[in-house]
């Protein structure tokens, strides 16, 4: 939700700043995007259709999405010129981290989770095991890199529950300034 939230709010304003200097929006000439394709696709199986939740084992699951974050970081090395891929390298690489040494999960503490789901669904979640799509519930003390891991919530008064860490606030804003400013034709050519 918060990245798609700063897609949207880096394309409207990116549009917004073309149509006040009287000129056309030119998307970020982006190099490789079939690597994102490549990148989505596990996180797709895993984390998003119901049905591979049970039949793909955890360990295989959690390989995929650290394989998949290992894409990512490589398609923003590629493009590493362009505005905001620089914050966006390293929003991912806190979370490649932070998921690298929890078993291949964000972590996530039960007092987060407590406020995404009601107390009996937290109940049936034992520690450590996997929490929603991409998590692993465990208690602070167990977690590795705590700092980044799953711990920041939108405002209660928001509609939609859902927790996020610190690489993710670095990669909204990289995505909010790679759409809000693209780079010109030539800046972006230059390797």
């Amino acid at each position: 939700m918060i990245l798609l939230s700063a897609l949207i709010l880096g394309l409207f304003v990116g549009l917004g700043w073309a149509r006040w200097k009287n000129q056309p929006y030119q998307a970020p000439p982006l190099k490789s995007m079939w690597l994102v394709l490549v990148a989505f696709l596990p996180q797709l199986v895993v984390a998003y259709l119901p049905v591979s939740r049970y039949l793909l084992p955890d360990w295989l699951a959690a390989t995929s999405l650290s394989a998949s974050l290992i894409v990512f970081v490589a398609f923003v090395w590629l493009n590493r010129r362009l505005p905001g891929m620089p914050i966006l390298m390293v929003g991912l690489g806190l979370n490649l981290v932070v998921i690298l040494v929890n078993r291949g999960w964000m972590p996530i503490s039960p007092f987060t989770a407590s406020h995404l789901v009601d107390g009996n669904a937290l109940q049936s979640v034992s520690v450590g095991s996997r929490f929603g799509q991409k998590d692993i519930l465990l208690l602070p003390q167990d977690m590795h890199f705590e700092i980044l891991s799953d711990r920041f919530l939108l405002p209660d008064w928001f509609p939609y529950k859902v927790a996020f860490s610190l690489g993710d606030i670095f990669i909204a804003l990289g995505i909010f300034w790679l759409l809000a400013k693209p780079a010109s034709r030539t800046e972006g050519q230059r390797s």
